[in-house]
């Protein structure tokens, strides 16, 4: 059996796997820029006797298994770190002042790696009959995140589904959110730029007043869309940042509005850019002045398919009967999502909370993760395997 092979490699090489995740967590590197840690997998991965393939800039995947019909099963790690000043006080702390693995892509890595070494081991005394690929991808945090590359460089070929894990420190470590369907939400980032001729507050009705106009926005169009969006879908607008004037009695005459728009519903998301420009026009309409809307479309939701995701409860159940919880839906984006508009695949959240004292949040600077999430992860990824093997040898 591969899961209890991979299981029995994890407990034997534990040490080894945390001091890949330490390593990694001490060296951070944000998107596009993860040179040092791409070196660092395609060395360990050289030292298991596999031959990664690079990406053109950072990122590489890697082939274990042959390549049949069915295609490949795959697993996907995000490798980047984030902008933020670590304050944990670890023993391992990052050593590059400002940047932090802040989301757990350290640990995200360091599964994958793991999974990929002992398949690597077991295919040395073992027939390995499933194509297998791990996926190390660059540029997960940037938008509208590095999968889309990924999949132009082909990882996706010849591959029949992918399955990922996200670190979640609200969850008490063991413990393994499922959910199918919508776990993430569509983000994009809008932005409108209103002009006008500007003039006197005293003389308002000679001027168009642009900080009343983003008022009028910032007010109605969120309520809007509450009437032509089911409410069911999750959709929010909120803005974070709104720019105009620099004097009490001066009408200025230019003003500028950003803000995020999220939605858990593809068909919503495919629409939005047209509604919003639609709205937008109307509210505006009264007021006399010029805009300039930027829609940027940012990522999907991640939905992850039913039949994946039965076989994600299944692994975990195998590993720990109690380990399966109901993820909530989340409104943050992942571009996970992009490999799944293209092939089925599903995506867990792994807890990673000690069980004990605070628990800190993701994008925070005193996230701390419970390591023995990293075998939860293995051997979850290796469960999977199995399940897949079983599932396919039961339908030829």
């Amino acid at each position: 059996m591969i899961s209890e092979f991979i299981n029995e490699w994890f407990d034997a090489h534990r040490a080894e796997v945390i001091a890949w995740r330490r390593h990694i967590h001490r060296n951070p590197e944000t998107a596009n820029q993860e040179v040092e840690t791409t070196n660092y997998i395609a060395n360990i991965l050289a030292d298991y006797g596999l031959e990664p393939q690079r990406f053109p800039h950072t990122g590489l995947m890697v082939d274990i298994g042959p390549d049949t019909e069915l295609g490949r099963l795959a697993f996907r790690a995000d490798i980047d770190a984030l902008p933020i000043t670590e304050v944990t006080g670890l023993e391992f702390t990052s050593e590059k002042p400002g940047t932090m693995h802040a989301c757990g892509h350290d640990v995200h890595t360091t599964v994958a790696l793991g999974l990929a070494c002992a398949l690597a081991d077991f295919q040395r005394v073992n027939e390995l009959e499933l194509g297998i690929r791990i996926i190390f991808q660059p540029a997960e945090e940037v938008w509208v995140g590095g999968a889309t590359d990924v999949i132009s460089w082909g990882a996706l070929e010849g591959v029949h589904s992918i399955f990922a894990i996200h670190a979640e420190p609200k969850l008490r470590v063991g413990r393994i959110g499922i959910r199918a369907g919508a776990i993430t939400s569509a983000t994009d980032v809008v932005e409108l730029k209103i002009k006008g001729p500007g003039g006197h507050t005293s003389r308002p009705h000679l001027s168009a007043d642009v900080v009343y106009a983003l008022g009028k926005v910032i007010t109605e169009l969120p309520a809007l869309l509450s009437r032509r969006v089911d409410p069911r879908t999750g959709t929010v607008l909120v803005f974070g940042q709104v720019n105009s004037g620099y004097a009490p009695n001066a009408i200025p005459e230019t003003g500028m509005l950003t803000g995020t728009m999220r939605t858990a519903d593809i068909t919503i998301w495919r629409q939005m850019q047209e509604l919003f420009a639609e709205l937008v026009d109307q509210i505006l309409a009264p007021v006399g002045v010029e805009h300039e809307l930027s829609y940027n479309r940012g990522v999907p939701p991640v939905l992850n398919d039913d039949v994946a995701t039965a076989m994600l409860a299944s692994a975990a159940q195998s590993i720990d009967p109690q380990a399966v919880v109901q993820a909530p839906q989340s409104s943050g984006g992942e571009d996970f999502s992009w490999y799944l508009e293209k092939v089925p695949g599903s995506m867990a959240r792994l807890g990673c909370w000690s069980g004990e004292g605070e628990q800190h949040d993701l994008h925070m600077g005193d996230l701390i993760v419970d390591e023995r999430a990293i075998g939860v992860g293995i051997k979850l990824f290796g469960a999977v395997v199995e399940q897949f093997m079983g599932e396919n040898a039961q339908a030829d």
